[in-house]
């Protein structure tokens, strides 16, 4: 569930667990990731394949910093862009800490190869980890987000029904 929003640099957090989105690809040296693997996790920038859902963990200073392979470069954002989020964020080993996470999906990386910020937002609010948000929108806004994109949702799935 998403807690409470930031406008601020995420690197100045007190949180000790940071989390961003990778490609599945591993070619992760630009947007956020690449800032990542530039100062603390340089494995990142060419990381191997991995499969959508796969959830990596590094600790370097104290604080953990978590991976999440949420989209390809070659064939974007899965359609069910909540759940992948979902289920990557309780894949975190957080024991019940406050989590950090970028406004994932929000880069130049994340918004050209398909990311939907409203799918993305509804998985984040729906994880059981208590999330800190860093972007540029306040909590009443992304929770305004969340519930209009679970009523069209709805209204998508009743559609679907009805056919």
């Amino acid at each position: 569930m998403i807690v409470k929003t930031v406008r601020d640099n995420i690197f100045n957090t007190d949180v000790r667990h940071i989390v961003f989105a990778i490609n599945k690809e591993g070619y992760n040296d630009v947007g956020f990731s690449g800032k990542v693997s530039s100062k603390i996790w340089p494995e990142l920038s060419d990381f191997g394949c991995h499969e959508i859902g796969d959830v990596f963990s590094k600790e370097v200073d104290g604080r953990l910093y978590h991976a999440l392979v949420c989209h390809s470069l070659k064939e974007g954002w899965p359609e069910d862009q909540a759940e992948t989020i979902r289920e990557c964020f309780d894949k975190i080993p957080a024991d019940g800490e406050v989590i950090a996470s970028v406004a994932i999906g929000t880069g130049l990386i994340g918004v050209v190869s398909g990311s939907d910020f409203r799918q993305i937002v509804c998985g984040m609010h729906d994880s059981n980890q208590e999330i800190i948000l860093y972007t540029g929108y306040n909590l009443d806004e992304i929770l305004d987000c969340y519930n209009e994109e679970k009523k069209n949702t709805k209204r998508k799935v009743r559609r679907n029904q009805s056919r």
